[in-house]
């Protein structure tokens, strides 16, 4: 990964079993190994929606081309990566169709036919879909032509409750990127020039890789009454007056799988954090033709399946081949055990993410187990933590900015004016962006890093995915 971290990425991609390219460029068949992954973010993602009091929905695929030029901004945002479909069978569609890139204008046709009334509201969707979006560029789970998502969209009475859902649903995502995949994150707001296209404001997380660069993690937008007036979205108050509803929508997708490999995983391939990993403990027996030793194995894995996801390889490969494939695949335990061990009464705990390897006895492994899980998940955030510090630079001047970024990468807090011209030309010689205005603010100097007019606000900039 030190040498080429593009390579390591598609190995750890293809070796693990994650994915396998798809027939049409840019897209990506999901194997079991990665969809349960996946599964179990989606899980985590889904209980919290829902205890956050949102229902599931599920909207069509297709939007008519006059639909998503309702919106101005929204279409001119998202021009760029629309696939069209202009035949059905042999013949040429009348209008071509859209394949979604986003459903906010699904959702705002269909709020204004059934919402009427105050009583109506909020509206709390989301829902589990596929997008299309024609990426230039792709590579599996970072930017594919299709990819799998959740997007919630919300209809609220007020500005203010609309605003208060914006930011809960950020710290939902905040929440299950750092408590559930170990990944610290840098919370915030996008600047004008990079928020969603067609919202009055974005709020994102946005995580650093292990390569240096940041990864935007998960989005949050307040699209005010935008969508409300071009779909006309009205209710009837209290006092009887029609008022525009206030809405908001919220993203995370399949890309969060690529912070993951990128966050955790190392030259023997992924590490999965224990509270996401499908399987968080494998029993690899050793010597396993001798008697009894996988009958012992299946014992204890039917002893220890109460208390984590355990699995067992009783497969007649070589135990070298199966350690490695572990490895590989960054399940967080391996839980060795051969004739000599089962004289002792013992196992062998084998740490994914550091190596290490512990005796414990089997009347001990109950308890020992679910706490050495849990020391993992800890260590592998606090790991990552270190690292994101350890590339975090303040700088004050665009040259100092420069030597920074090309010496060790990672995030620049700067002072910016406000100014477009200035974010657009350290673009420009850096091909650093802006990431998030955070929310914790810091006064590193008066000047911006670029004019050296009087500063507005700390910025984070990073080159990124």
């Amino acid at each position: 990964m030190e040498d080429d971290f593009g390579q390591w990425y598609t190995d750890v991609v293809k070796q693990a079993e994650l994915v396998d390219y798809g027939p049409v460029r840019g897209t990506m068949i999901i194997k079991p190994y990665g969809f349960a992954i996946w599964e179990n973010i989606q899980s985590e993602f889904d209980r919290q929606f829902k205890e956050t009091g949102h229902s599931n929905v599920y909207f069509p695929l297709f939007i008519p081309k006059s639909m998503l030029q309702k919106e101005k901004d929204h279409i001119e945002g998202f021009a760029p990566e629309v696939a069209w479909v202009t035949h059905g069978g042999d013949e040429e569609l009348e209008e071509p169709i859209v394949v979604r890139p986003t459903s906010e204008v699904l959702f705002g046709d269909y709020y204004s036919k059934n919402i009427h009334s105050y009583r109506d509201l909020p509206k709390l969707y989301n829902q589990w879909a596929n997008v299309v979006r024609w990426e230039k560029t792709t590579r599996p789970f970072l930017r594919s032509s299709e990819f799998l998502w959740q997007e919630g969209h919300t209809c609220h009475a007020t500005q203010d409750e609309a605003e208060g859902e914006t930011s809960q649903m950020l710290e939902v995502y905040a929440d299950i990127c750092e408590n559930y995949l170990a990944i610290p994150v840098l919370k915030g707001k996008k600047t004008e020039k990079e928020k969603f296209a067609g919202a009055e404001y974005t709020l994102t997380i946005e995580a650093l890789m292990h390569d240096g660069r940041a990864l935007q993690s998960g989005t949050s937008h307040y699209l005010g009454t935008g969508f409300a007036e071009a779909f006309d979205i009205q209710y009837l108050d209290k006092e009887g007056k029609q008022q525009y509803v206030h809405q908001t929508s919220w993203g995370v997708s399949t890309r969060i799988m690529g912070a993951l490999i990128m966050v955790h995983g190392d030259n023997r391939g992924l590490v999965v954090p224990p509270r996401i990993a499908p399987t968080q403990a494998m029993i690899v027996p050793v010597a396993q033709h001798k008697e009894g030793v996988l009958d012992k194995a299946y014992d204890l894995r039917d002893q220890l399946k109460e208390i984590a996801r355990v699995d067992i390889d009783a497969s007649d490969k070589m135990p070298g081949w199966k350690f490695n494939e572990y490895e590989m695949k960054g399940i967080p335990v391996r839980i060795e055990m051969g004739p000599r061990d089962i004289e002792k009464d013992q196992v062998v705990l084998v740490r994914r993410d550091t190596g290490e390897k512990e005796f414990v006895a089997m009347s001990e492994l109950e308890e020992r187990l679910p706490a050495l899980l849990n020391e993992i998940q800890k260590g592998l955030y606090d790991k990552a933590a270190a690292h994101r510090a350890e590339k975090t630079s303040v700088t004050t001047t665009l040259d100092e900015f420069k030597q920074k970024l090309d010496e060790k990468g990672g995030f620049i807090k700067a002072m910016w004016c406000g100014e477009l011209q200035c974010e657009e030309k350290i673009r420009e010689e850096t091909s650093a962006t802006s990431r998030c205005i955070p929310f914790e603010q810091e006064e590193v100097s008066d000047k911006c890093v670029c004019c050296g007019k009087d500063a507005k606000e700390m910025v984070v900039w990073a080159r990124a995915y």
